[in-house]
This record gives C-alpha cells, structure tokens and sequence, in this order.
C-alpha cells in the first residue's frame, strides 16, 4: 500500500490553532508577556492570569519563535518587494526619518548594537511656549542587530509601508554618523538632512569645555547664548563659528588641546552646514531633533534587553526586539494574524520533512535493457501466440535438447508437454 504523506488538519487552520501544546490565546499571551518582562516572571503571570504551569524555557521558546516568525514574514515580504516593486502607499505631507544605535550585553561579556529606524508624522502644534512647533506622531519601529548595510537592506520593508517614497517631504533628522547619511541615500536621496540639535550642541561644550572649565557659570552662559542664535537667528550657524573663532584659547590651561577641541568643532559644524539651518527648519514647520528616535532607543531595545543580569545570545536579539517594534508601536493586532500563519506554514514544512526523513523515496528501478536478437518474439500472425526464437542447438548428438519443439509447452494444444517423459 503506499505511503501517505502527513497533512495539517483544515479544521486546525479554521479554527486558528497553533502548533505546540498552547492554545492559540494562550500563546498570543505568552509571547506578548515574554516581550515584556523577564521570562520567568511571564511564566508567573501565565499561572497567574491562565492557571497554567509553563516553565521559563516554554515561555522562552515560545516568544523567540514567534519573534522568528515576524522576522520570516518581514523576509518574504521585502523579497516580493524587490521583486515585483509594486508602488508604496502614499506617504505623510512630511515625514519624520532618523535611526540610531543602543547597546546591548551578550552573552561572554561582548556588547552588540542594536540599530532602531523611527518614522513618523510631522504636525506642527502650539509647544510648551504656546508657539507653533513640529511634533512627530504615528510613530512606528524597525529594529535589527546588524551592520549597516544588512540594517539599511531590511529597514526598506518598514519604509516602503510607511510611504517613505511617496511622503511630500522627508526630514532626515539624526546625529552625524556616516552610515545614517547611507541609510537616507537609499531609503530617500532627496530627505532634509538636519543635524539632530542637541548633538550640535554636544559639540559646542566639547570645544567650550577645555577653556571655560567643566559645569561652570562661564561655561553655561555661553552654550546658552549660542543654543539661542542657532537655533532663532537667521545667520545663526555662521555667528556660531565667529563666536567659536573668539574662544580665548590661549588663556586655558592646555591651550594646545584647548585649540584642537575648538578646531574640530568648527571642522564639524563647517562639513555639516545646510544641516544646521535651524531657524529656517522651524519656520518651515520641520522638527530638529532626535529625541523620538533616542526614545525608541529606551522603549524598543533598552527597557527589556538592557535589565539588571541580563545576558543575550546573538541569535536571540533580532526575535526579541522584532516583536517589540511591534507591541511599542501600537501594531500587534496587525501583525499578529501575520505572525500565526508563519507559525503554521514552519511547523507543517517541519513535519513533512520529518516524515521525508522516516520514509525515503524507493529507490527507481534500473530501465530494462535493449531487446537483443536472442529475446526478440516473433511477431503474431492469425492471432497465433509469438513464438520466442530459439536460443541454442535444438539436436546435439542426435539428442533433443530443451530448445527442441517437442519440450516447448507452446508447441502443444493447451501448451501441455507432449506425452511421455522427456529424455
């Protein structure tokens, strides 16, 4: 009888159960608890809310997979993408775009970054002041361990969702690493760039510090004075470097590396400076800063991988914050769904690979080997029986042998052997 290769039972799929010996609701829940707190305190809350017994490693194990299966889904969906380039969705009036890294503990003692893409929706709204300023809404994540050009690769299937090439304007908003300027290259070429505000304020007290001393009267006065005209003046960047230009260098205690200081932040605000136009941002209605982004950092990545002990292997980062994106971006209703047909599609190619590897294909049989003129049958006539071809002597010695007509039970009526014993 042949073999029947295992299936997944239709009623499971209608019904919407997973794989595993959870429920569907309860590994729902389990995954969401285990993107939220340590795992052994999601195993108390399970027992705790379900009145099941699950142990840390189940509540492990079930969240890396499903972790793993948003992953997959992202995968396949950037790969139709690339492939079939369908048109984005439209995009914001402006769009809000900036990334940036957090580390996180692995496990031997090595650190990892973790790189975050935020993208968002700029509104302008009264601010503290009552005066109108850009806010960033709809916030939504993509976050990866990986390199920037892997990051930047991946990063286009949230872009792409998000309406990045179809957003009116985009505003590149983040501090001056290169690979940051790669990343908008090929997610937007024609974004606003604009240096993240606090960064270039950041610069401003590295060249300040060495000559007004560090956390003094003098050293405030002066980063409020300039924070001020970058940030309002219409020539602002250029009176920045004049006032940077009169540091008394020469009056610190190390002038040598006073000046160096003060010459790097001038080099540094030179290279970058269409992206300091600050006063001109604001009265357009963009935003100049990160701090969406640096938020991200702390809410996607930092609140649950960066606790107190904590230690990750490598391969068990990108599941985590994945569905962590998720949940910190108000999505899991949406993705969901996504995440249970993944889930099921792994589980029935792992089952019938299984059952592959209990029941190999027979081998095929080797062909038959050409007729040869020994084993050629006569071809009938009048509806006679072929008759084989002898294939030796039929009197050897005067003898009969087996080839002879009268042994051959085809030579008789009824095929029966001719009467007597055969010598």
């Amino acid at each position: 009888m042949p073999s029947v290769e295992p299936v997944f039972f239709p009623l499971d799929e209608e019904l919407e159960l997973l794989p595993g010996e959870l429920s569907a609701t309860l590994a729902e829940g389990v995954a969401r608890l285990g993107i939220k707190m340590p795992f052994e305190q999601a195993a108390a809350e399970v027992a705790f809310f379900w009145g099941v017994e699950l142990d840390e490693t189940t509540v492990r194990r079930h969240t890396y997979e499903a972790g793993a299966a948003y992953i997959a889904e992202q995968a396949i969906e950037l790969e139709r993408l690339e492939r079939d380039r369908p048109p984005a969705p439209a995009g914001p009036a402006v769009q809000y775009l900036s990334a940036d890294g957090a580390m996180v503990p692995l496990v031997g003692g090595e650190w990892a970054e973790v790189k975050t893409l935020a993208l968002g929706a700029v509104e302008v709204r009264p601010g503290e002041d009552g005066l109108p300023e850009a806010q960033t809404t709809d916030l939504t994540y993509f976050s990866r361990l990986a390199d920037a050009e892997t990051f930047t690769h991946q990063a286009y299937v949230e872009a792409h969702r998000r309406g990045t090439e179809t957003a009116r304007v985009v505003c590149a908003v983040q501090d001056g690493a290169e690979w940051l300027q790669g990343l908008v290259d090929v997610l937007r070429p024609d974004a606003v760039r604009i240096l993240d505000f606090p960064h270039a304020i950041e610069h401003l007290t590295a060249a300040a510090q060495p000559v007004l001393g560090s956390a003094t009267p003098a050293l405030q006065a002066w980063l409020d004075e300039q924070a001020h005209t970058l940030k309002h003046a219409t020539d602002g960047a250029r009176q920045v470097l004049m006032g940077l230009a009169k540091l008394p260098v020469q009056l610190a205690i190390e002038p040598t590396a006073a000046t160096e200081a003060r010459d790097r932040t001038v080099t540094y605000l030179t290279k970058r400076l269409p992206q300091v136009q600050y006063a001109a941002f604001r009265t357009t209605g963009y935003p100049i800063g990160s701090g969406s982004t640096e938020s991200a950092n702390k809410v996607v990545v930092e609140a649950r991988l960066k606790g107190s002990g904590m230690h990750w292997a490598r391969a068990n980062v990108n599941p985590l914050v994945a569905l962590r994106t998720v949940a910190c971006a108000n999505r899991w209703t949406e993705a969901w769904p996504r995440i249970t047909v993944r889930l099921r599609a792994d589980a029935e190619q792992r089952r019938r690979s299984r059952w592959r590897s209990r029941h190999p294909m027979s081998t095929p049989r080797p062909p038959e080997p050409p007729p040869t003129s020994a084993t050629v049958a006569v071809m009938p006539v009048d509806n006679a029986k072929p008759v084989p071809a002898p294939r030796g002597k039929s009197v050897v010695n005067g003898r009969p042998t087996a080839f002879h007509p009268w042994k051959r039970y085809d030579c008789l009526p009824g095929g029966r052997r001719a009467h007597g014993k055969s010598r």
